[in-house]
């Protein structure tokens, strides 16, 4: 089962990429913290250091930060976000 299902870009998750080297996520709703860690690295082999989750409007969103420096740059230009 996929719990990753696209990431979300806005005004406020390109300045969390600057500032925290993290990015974020829209997931399934039932997925766990560890899951959605877990999913990240396999998917795209990069280190996960620490994930945060809301629900918010019936979406459930993931902050994920990254142990490498410059890590959330690098992903999201590899998913043609950026």
């Amino acid at each position: 089962m996929t719990v990753i299902k696209y990431p979300l870009v806005t005004e406020k998750t390109t300045s969390l990429m600057e500032t925290s080297n993290a990015l974020q996520f829209i997931t399934d709703i039932d997925a766990t913290k560890k899951q959605i860690a877990t999913e990240i690295e396999d998917m795209y082999g990069v280190k996960v250091k620490r994930v945060n989750t809301m629900v918010a409007k019936g979406k459930k969103k993931a902050v994920v930060s990254f142990e490498e420096k410059g890590a959330a740059g690098e992903l999201a230009s590899r998913l043609g976000v950026f």
